[in-house]
């Protein structure tokens, strides 16, 4: 199952130790199946062009790190390569991110990734991170590779890192699309088709939107393909009317009795303000009964109360009327917001919002923060209430903290959030990590939650300093 991993190779978040310019990068892997050499794992990584450190070559700049990366079956080195590798020749000082691509055959089973990055023009200690990657089995059935989304697609002559099936591939690494991105090239792989006992098979492609679990109308479409051992597919998916939110792109193999064999799924998620889902705030025709349950000195309140549950675009939108200090038209925006939110529903949905947040109001808020401003708040009005809270405001070595528990957040399972509170004051907490897609990820969350009387570690190993004791419970009450 494709997972992706987005991180700041510098731990500078919880590091004191990064006073020095790191290189920075964003990895991602994909899984692919080639018969004459069985599974196989493409590392992507895309480097912050400004993190690295040049010098003056061919009437430009060009910047130089030292890559090395290493696949382990437990103990066992199964795979590795070091290399180094040149940036592209940036001229008139106009410095743009690059990419590199690594591919490694493997065998079905679970491994960790280890990659080490080493600025070759700066000082400093290499950069390290290790990650766990799981190979799945493509040999013997009907399966859909990994989803590829580029950045850019052109015809290649196979003498390119990123060539795949005639063309050069630079992958697009971001899961975030703006209005300005209209199109996304779709790349991924079928496999094994002549097991299902026909010459032909189908391929439908869908868009659900991952708030209801529905597919989105006008975006399914239906293709028909011959069968083979491999059969590639690169195409555009147009998603120049699909309004903001979170969607998961659906390619699924079927039969002629429409019936599924194997389905993926690419998540991503959309800003397009001029999406069918946005209502203009100044043509809304006020509802009295609505009107009736915001007060004249709450309408900022709870105008800036909708933004834990908005997408980007929205926030903007709502800190653009905040800013303009108009009640009526603010009156208008929440108004506006629940109608493109639930449609015909939109007053009792409101009111069953406007609870939580009086609620939110009551056990979150702080000195300098409202309830909804919160982490706790934020998490609370956009994911609803967790399954199990597990709250430990005393321990010998650790921070004052919480961890929640959701069983399901929409198609997610067993999703988890560590509040704590360093300033040991206020009602402060703040979020620590969480495991769900989107979230602040932290790997070292149990170094940070143990500094109350640890003192940290290095970059190399980040929990080689962290003190064991009694009390010490918030790794058991993760899991």
């Amino acid at each position: 199952m494709t997972r992706f991993f987005l991180f700041l190779l510098a731990f500078s978040a919880f590091s004191s130790i990064a006073q020095t310019q790191k290189v920075r990068a964003t990895m991602d892997d994909k899984q692919f199946y080639a018969p004459e050499i069985g599974e196989y794992i493409e590392i992507q990584l895309q480097f912050v062009g400004h993190s690295v450190k040049y010098k003056s070559e061919q009437g430009g700049l060009i910047g130089e790190v030292a890559i090395r990366m290493a696949i382990k079956s437990g103990d066992n080195l199964v795979a590795s390569d070091a290399y180094r590798l040149k940036t592209p020749l940036m001229k008139d000082s106009i410095i743009e991110d690059f990419y590199d691509v690594r591919r490694f055959p493997l065998t079905p089973g679970n491994y960790s990734f280890e990659i080490e990055l080493q600025d070759l023009n700066a000082e400093g200690t290499p950069i390290k991170s290790t990650v766990p990657l799981y190979v799945g089995d493509y040999s013997k059935l009907c399966n859909i590779s990994d989803i590829q989304v580029s950045e850019v697609v052109v015809k290649g002559d196979g003498t390119s890192d990123f060539f795949k099936s005639g063309y050069d591939m630079y992958p697009h690494m971001s899961t975030f699309y703006p209005q300005e991105i209209n199109k996304l090239p779709v790349y991924f792989e079928v496999y094994n088709t002549a097991l299902l006992g026909d010459s032909v098979f189908g391929i439908k492609q869908s868009v659900t939107d991952m708030m209801n679990g529905k597919e989105v109308e006008n975006m399914t479409q239906f293709t028909r393909h011959k069968v083979a051992e491999v059969v590639p597919v690169l195409k555009p998916v147009d998603i120049t009317m699909l309004p903001t939110g979170k969607y998961s792109l659906d390619f699924s193999v079927i039969r002629r009795d429409l019936s599924v064999v194997t389905k993926k799924s690419y998540e991503f998620e959309r800003s397009n303000d001029i999406g069918p889902s946005v209502v203009d705030a100044a043509s809304v025709l006020i509802d009295p009964a609505f009107q009736a349950s915001i007060t004249n000195d709450s309408v900022d309140f709870y105008l800036a109360s909708l933004i834990p549950m908005s997408a980007k675009s929205e926030v903007k939108r709502i800190l653009a009327v905040l800013k303009s200090k108009d009640k009526e038209l603010e009156r208008k925006e929440i108004q506006a917001f629940w109608i493109a939110t639930s449609g015909a529903k939109y007053y009792n949905d409101w009111m069953k919002y406007k609870q939580q947040v009086l609620m939110v109001e009551g056990l979150y808020k702080n000195n300098f923060q409202a309830g909804y401003e919160t982490d706790r708040g934020r998490v609370y009005l956009q994911y609803g209430p967790p399954t199990t809270v597990v709250a430990r405001e005393v321990s010998s070595n650790e921070y004052p903290y919480e961890i929640w528990q959701y069983n399901k957040i929409g198609k997610y399972s067993n999703k988890r959030f560590v509040f704590y509170n360093p300033d040991l004051v206020n009602n402060a907490y703040r979020l620590l990590h969480s495991d769900m897609i989107g979230e602040l990820k932290n790997n070292s969350w149990e170094l940070a939650l143990n500094k109350r009387n640890t003192t940290f570690g290095n970059v190399d190993d980040p929990n080689a300093n962290i003190q064991q004791s009694y009390g010490s419970n918030s790794s058991i009450n993760y899991k």
